[in-house]
């Protein structure tokens, strides 16, 4: 859980440009934006497995661009 206290002297904007630097910073809006919607886990595990075969794809070409 993300809190940020106000320090003497700083204005509300700066606490609140604070806290929203926080949230990004522990991936609390990325977590927001992917439990926005429901996803079924036959489409959770469809993703899963194409960002796995994108991983090797992109470790082959690395591979074979670094000889």
């Amino acid at each position: 859980m993300v809190s940020v206290k106000v320090r003497d002297g700083e204005s509300i904007e700066d606490a609140i440009r604070r806290f929203k630097r926080e949230c990004e910073r522990n991936g609390i809006m990325q977590e927001i934006k992917k439990r926005e919607f429901y996803k079924s886990p036959s489409v959770i595990k469809k993703e899963k497995l194409a960002e796995a075969k994108r991983k090797i794809r992109r470790k082959q070409m690395k591979d074979n661009w670094s000889r």
